[in-house]
């Protein structure tokens, strides 16, 4: 007698979202005054807290709006956020703290208060600018 055949269930959960973290053109680079992006620090924290396969994190060039420094954009199934002027460590460990709270959740938790000061409504692509 055979056995019957399984069927095999998939125990891998889906990615929440994605955070960018701007580290190039006008808007991460030092030289123009702004301050430095932790991008080690950054990438070391998302491996140390098991975030990469959850809330996974891109660290990159322009992200297209370069007339305000240190932008981080926010995309999920739920839309699009971006958030600029991310300039000091105590923010970014906030950010962790979220992505991490978040992968708990098995949701997107909104944003701590302390980002409401640094949201954007909208970049507007074709304007090159933001609202």
């Amino acid at each position: 007698m055979r056995p019957e055949p399984t069927t095999a269930v998939s125990t891998k959960r889906p990615m929440l979202g994605q955070i960018s973290v701007c580290n190039g053109c006008c808007c991460g680079q030092t030289h123009k005054g702004h301050p430095e992006v932790p991008v080690e620090w950054l990438k070391e924290e998302w491996k140390y807290r098991g975030l990469l396969k959850r809330v996974h994190l891109t660290i990159t060039g322009c992200l297209g709006p370069c007339d305000v420094p240190n932008v981080v954009l926010i995309t999920s199934g739920e839309g699009t956020q971006w958030l600029a002027e991310i300039s000091r460590r105590k923010q970014y460990e906030m950010l962790a703290d979220w992505a991490e709270q978040s992968k708990i959740a098995d949701r997107l938790l909104p944003l701590p208060r302390e980002f409401n000061t640094h949201r954007l409504a909208a970049y507007r692509d074709d304007e090159k600018g933001y609202k």
